[in-house]
């Protein structure tokens, strides 16, 4: 019914930056949460950031003041701008959207995630 699509993962050296995005598309009546999450290998997925849909804005700890989440609602889309990235910040990428299909349904739906590798 819905669908993320993600891009702009990769490898860069530490210290560089990277650009995420993700769209949804489909049978989408609005979309409220928008977010980013992140697996690193051996541990569990954690939260990156996340925007509502009147631009209230989280991050992780980690992340604060490195990266900067956007959204663009005409094009249904979540962006991550992710610099000066450090080797920790190696993980795969989910982008995740709380979506309603309509008035009365209710999704959560996650991305296929993009692998962002960071070397020293």
């Amino acid at each position: 019914q819905v669908q993320l699509v993600e891009s702009g993962g990769g490898s860069v050296q530490a210290g560089g930056s990277l650009r995420l995005s993700c769209a949804a598309s489909g049978s989408i009546f609005r979309i409220y949460v928008m977010g980013w999450y992140r697996q690193a290998p051996g541990k569990q997925r954690e939260l990156v950031a996340t925007v509502t849909g009147g631009s209230r804005i989280n991050y992780a700890d980690s992340v604060k003041g490195r990266f900067t989440i956007s959204r663009d609602n005409a094009k249904n889309t979540v962006y991550l701008q992710m610099n000066s990235l450090k080797p920790e910040d190696t993980a795969v990428y989910y982008c995740n959207v709380d979506v309603a299909t309509s008035t009365s349904s209710y999704l959560k739906v996650w991305g296929q995630g993009t692998l962002v590798t960071v070397s020293s």
